[in-house]
């Protein structure tokens, strides 16, 4: 437990920053319950598969090679699949493989990357945001119909979107022709996630929600991105600021399984609760636009 968790308070769920992914599903049986969540091979996502199958719910995880996800999986009894998100052709594989089985009681966008030192770019968007929203854009449409009639969608978003561009997203530069900054960029794919959920939960119907979660600030292998004087950073805070890994899996955790979020819809939620996200992230008209923009891109790729 890190100092920043050992000070930190419970909020209205019961849950805050210390709380673990563990202890947020404690005394939960989620036996017949099928969960995807991508990213599964590390970090955040594979303690989450773990602490899921230790509560009995049949887990499917998703990484960007079968190997990956096949070695994460294989050892907990569970199902792997390949999904390299800033592939369209790998995403598009992994739905049809996935449309083909039971209901999906969960989706959890959990795989991302972040502050890439250089501009990449795939199909003409800056990497970032395409890994991190497109893709999971085209994974989570294209399931939607696999979506459990209470089913939930889980993205990982971060305090980060507070960092995007002024304007939010620039739809004139998405590929970061113009000016790209590592972080920057980052904030703006981070706040692409928090739009795309505001914008899916006023698309969903019946009992089915989505949530948009920021974990917390970890040690990950997220940060394998960074540049090395970042990353020698990263390592030196983590002991004393950083949450440790099962903390920063409950929020997303909670979000998907526990009674207490069934009935969240398009909330931010932090530490287990709902929290309020920057002006930028809350705004309707933006996330309408982006899902307009995303739809296109996912037309031509």
């Amino acid at each position: 437990m890190s100092l920043t968790s050992f000070f930190a308070r419970n909020g209205p769920s019961g849950f805050g920053g210390g709380s673990s992914a563990e202890q947020v599903t404690s005394g939960l049986d989620l036996a017949g319950r099928h969960i995807l969540v991508t990213g599964c091979n590390s970090g955040l996502g594979l303690e989450m598969c773990r602490v899921l199958r230790l509560r009995g719910a049949t887990v499917t995880g998703a990484a960007r090679t079968q190997e990956k996800a096949d070695a994460a999986m294989g050892p907990m009894g569970a199902a792997g699949v390949a999904c390299e998100l800033s592939e369209p052709a790998s995403v598009r594989a992994a739905v049809a493989t996935l449309n083909d089985g039971a209901p999906l009681h969960a989706i959890v966008c959990n795989a991302g990357i972040m502050a890439l030192p250089e501009r990449q770019v795939k199909h003409g968007v800056e990497l970032q945001l395409f890994t991190n929203h497109v893709g999971h854009f085209l994974l989570v449409t294209g399931l939607l119909g696999r979506l459990a009639t209470d089913g939930r969608v889980v993205v990982l978003s971060s305090a980060a979107h507070k960092n995007a561009p002024a304007e939010g997203i620039r739809f004139d530069d998405l590929g970061a022709e113009r000016e790209y900054g590592a972080w920057s960029s980052y904030g703006q794919a981070k706040l692409a996630n928090l739009l795309f959920v505001r914008e899916l939960a006023h698309r969903l119907e019946g009992e089915r929600r989505a949530t948009a979660v920021h974990p917390g600030v970890i040690a990950t292998a997220l940060a394998r991105s960074m540049n090395p004087v970042m990353q020698a950073a990263w390592a030196l805070a983590g002991p004393l600021v950083l949450k440790t890994i099962p903390e920063g899996t409950a929020t997303q955790t909670w979000a998907a399984v526990h009674p207490g979020a069934a009935a969240l819809n398009g909330e931010y939620l932090v530490d287990c609760n709902v929290a309020k996200s920057s002006k930028l992230g809350s705004d309707r008209a933006l996330a309408a636009r982006l899902w307009e923009v995303t739809e296109g891109i996912a037309a031509r790729v």
